[in-house]
């Protein structure tokens, strides 16, 4: 056990976690970047490119047929990593958490302050009137879901070629005032969100991945190891 980081913890009353794919890899959902990865696959389009907007309207189809086979996190229970910093927001040291995934993995584990930076499975909206729809909507259609009014039904998910909503502003608040930030199993390598750190004045910066990142330098600690082991030991 790495005693470093809970002597981090046990020093920290204001604490910010920043979380990427990796969180949720050992509760069974893909990451992207990996050898095993989303990007690392074959298919007739780069996920990139079905994950995007211009995508999405032009071939509404083909991205459900992806999305609905590789964004359903329906049935998917939260891991040790989701749970220990549900302990940690209970002992009151946790403060938020930013996450970039959309598998609702952290409210489903019980966290309260979540933010969601990339959006949710979760949240699903008529591109013509607005109204909302449940997730069992789109992951049990058989084709495009349509609104009653005839409208296109959108994960209200962050695609490729969108900005990131009022979330980020929030986190970036969350981030400029915490003495802690924990970034785990992220490879710091998408933008803006990425850029969270820089806004990071803290005591200490802590970096939890399996492999490196640009940020390393700035540490306070780098972890290279992989989470479920960090989070188990604390």
């Amino acid at each position: 056990m790495d005693k470093r980081l809970k002597n981090i913890i046990d020093k920290s009353d204001n604490i910010v976690f920043f979380g990427g794919a990796c969180v949720s890899t050992a509760s069974g959902i893909p990451d992207f970047r990996s050898e095993n990865g989303l990007y690392n696959m074959n298919y007739k389009y780069a996920p990139e490119e079905i994950l995007s907007h211009s995508f999405f309207f032009s071939k509404t189809k083909e991205f459900y047929e992806f999305y609905r086979k590789y964004m359903n996190a329906l049935d998917v229970l939260p891991n040790i990593v989701h749970k220990k910093l549900v302990e940690l927001e209970k002992q009151g040291k946790l403060k938020c958490i930013i996450t970039q995934n959309i598998d609702g993995l952290h409210d489903k584990a019980g966290s309260k302050n979540v933010l969601e930076i990339h959006g949710s499975i979760y949240r699903n909206y008529c591109i013509k009137c607005h109204k909302f729809y449940d997730a069992s909507v789109i992951f049990s259609a058989s084709d495009i879901p349509y609104c009653e009014c005839g409208g296109i039904i959108k994960p209200n998910v962050v695609l490729y070629e969108e900005p990131l909503n009022d979330t980020f502003e929030k986190a970036i608040d969350y981030v400029s005032n915490c003495d802690t930030l924990i970034v785990a199993g992220t490879s710091l390598n998408v933008y803006p969100a990425a850029n969270l750190l820089r806004y990071f004045k803290g005591r200490n910066l802590v970096l939890i991945n399996k492999s490196k990142t640009s940020f390393d330098n700035y540490a306070t600690l780098v972890i290279n190891d992989d989470l479920v082991k960090v989070f188990g030991e604390l």
